[in-house]
């Protein structure tokens, strides 16, 4: 997941405003925080630090897939199946997820 999609990710989890973020970053003003989210700059290394204290989370999970686990659209079922889904082999997330398929499949087909 890209930084951007992190940040605002994480602004919506934490009910945080552009301007919210903007005030509890050093030298940031909203114009910049509003471009990091949308992928048209970076913040430097002080800033990431600054904003990993602002929402709450490792300076990591910024830059890493962590941050994916902390969206609020997804239910606890969601994350406990990416989580299994993460410990399987190759082999067996491919057949997790063939039956996953199947099963979606049959759900539509009974539906129609």
């Amino acid at each position: 997941m890209s930084i951007d999609q992190t940040l605002r990710l994480l602004a919506k989890a934490r009910g945080l405003t552009v301007t919210d973020i903007a005030t509890a970053i050093p030298r940031a003003g909203a114009a910049t925080v509003s471009a990091w989210m949308r992928g048209d700059k970076l913040p430097g290394r002080d800033q990431l630090d600054a904003l990993a204290r602002t929402f709450g989370v490792p300076a990591s999970a910024l830059l890493s897939e962590l941050a994916s686990t902390l969206d609020p659209a997804r239910t606890k079922g969601e994350h406990d199946l990416l989580a299994a889904y993460r410990d399987l082999n190759t082999r067996q997330q491919g057949a997790l997820l063939e039956v996953a398929r199947g099963m979606a499949g049959h759900k539509a087909r009974r539906k129609a």
